[in-house]
């Protein structure tokens, strides 16, 4: 390494030298750097709680300084957040987006945990903070009596008086041991506040459970209308590219079936057959995005919707629908989705001569029954259908409840919340 490269890596250390040494011995002296860092932790919160805690001695102004507390709640539980973020590393959460309102917040328990905190916890722990400081200060001056009388004048009767040397001994050890007093007390002082912050200015346990519940709701429903609308892109790309080009296709093979006459019966006989397998599968096509999001469903909503099940249904359907008005799209596809497959699996399982369908809307609630007379003894525990019926009512916070006893009737009720 050459001599100015091993300068330029010693100079730092001569500017900064003695304070490195100083960081050093703090490293090395954890007592006295968390004896520092509580004591400065505690004395921070005093000017935040003395003006609370010399108010609070006129009990006549209890009253007004409540009212004072309440509406610069925010302001002060924001400044012991912060007073703990910067001196603790502790980061605690402020107020829940519910409790946004006047009402909200006078009516959450946070508010209260708040305000108690700042009206008496505080003020005492500040109290307490007091007596720290004023135990290091006069530990501090007990413990450096020899400095300050070997400071005095040398004619002066403290370096002559008899005894004396013995008194300032003492005098200095009872410093000494106030000041390990004061360290103790500051990391106790430290501690409590500490403790009483993370309970009474953040939300608790049940109100960050409410909250995240309230967040996974919010996710789920913006899941939910993602795959609605991506379900509807995909209807309106297969409706507009793949299904026009089948039926083209289907169109001039059918314009060939009919115009070709001097062709071979080999030939003929191709033609026919690549013209019904593409009518057939435009009918596959067709099937396929009414499964996915029915253009009816879109276009002139649930009502006219469920009248194209039931009109396709292979087992009668009496339909009864009252609805107001539309709903959100979403809640509409999961009531369509939900009577398709319901009605499916009428046709396939319950010998069935007849399904009663009643759709209603009662305050912000849809409420669907599908009652059939066949044999009963639908279990969704003995199949995937009715437990994929439940789930997809669930993707909306809904709920499906089943009656059937063997011999039937069997009733499907569906209740889907939907906005006002």
């Amino acid at each position: 390494m050459s001599d100015s490269a091993l300068h330029l890596r010693q100079a730092p250390a001569g500017r900064h030298g003695p304070w490195r040494r100083r960081a050093a011995w703090l490293r090395y002296a954890p007592w006295a750097y968390e004896a520092r860092q509580d004591t400065l932790l505690i004395a921070a919160g005093i000017p935040l709680s003395l003006p609370v805690l010399l108010t609070t001695l006129d009990v006549k102004s209890f009253g007004p300084l409540l009212i004072l507390v309440l509406v610069c709640l925010d302001l002060l539980s924001a400044a012991q957040r912060n007073r703990f973020a910067a001196l603790r590393g502790v980061r605690i959460p402020g107020r829940l987006p519910s409790e946004a309102g006047w009402s909200a917040r006078l009516r959450a328990g946070m508010t209260w945990r708040q305000a108690a905190y700042h009206l008496v916890v505080a003020p005492l722990l500040a109290t307490g903070a007091l007596l720290v400081l004023a135990g290091w200060g006069i530990g501090l001056a007990m413990a450096s009596v020899l400095v300050w009388v070997w400071a005095l004048p040398a004619h002066h009767p403290l370096h002559s008086g008899p005894g004396w040397t013995t008194v300032l001994g003492w005098v200095t050890v009872g410093g000494l041991l106030l000041l390990l007093a004061a360290s103790w007390a500051a990391r106790r002082v430290a501690a409590a506040e500490e403790w009483a912050a993370r309970s009474l200015l953040g939300p608790n346990r049940a109100e960050l459970l409410a909250q995240r519940v309230e967040s996974l709701a919010e996710s789920r429903a913006g899941v939910v209308d993602a795959a609605d609308a991506e379900r509807r892109r995909i209807e309106r790309d297969l409706h507009d590219g793949a299904q026009q080009r089948l039926v083209s296709l289907a169109m001039n093979l059918g314009l060939a079936r009919r115009t070709l006459k001097n062709v071979p019966p080999e030939a003929m006989q191709v033609i026919v057959e690549a013209h019904e397998e593409a009518q057939a599968a435009i009918e596959e096509l067709r099937d396929l995005v009414r499964g996915l999001h029915p253009v009816v469903l879109e276009d002139r909503g649930l009502d006219a919707a469920l009248s194209g099940i039931a009109a396709r249904s292979p087992v009668p359907v009496h339909l009864d629908v009252d609805l107001p008005a539309r709903v959100p799209p979403a809640v509409e596809a999961v009531a369509y989705f939900t009577v398709s497959e319901a009605l499916a699996n009428v046709a396939r399982h319950a010998r069935a001569s007849r399904v009663d369908l009643s759709v209603r809307r009662t305050g912000d609630v849809i409420r669907i029954v599908i009652d059939d007379d066949g044999v009963g003894g639908a279990d969704a525990s003995r199949g995937t259908g009715l437990t994929g019926l439940r789930k997809r009512a669930a993707s909306v916070d809904g709920t499906l409840t089943l009656s059937s006893p063997r011999g039937g009737p069997t009733t499907i009720t569906v209740e889907l919340p939907c906005e006002l």
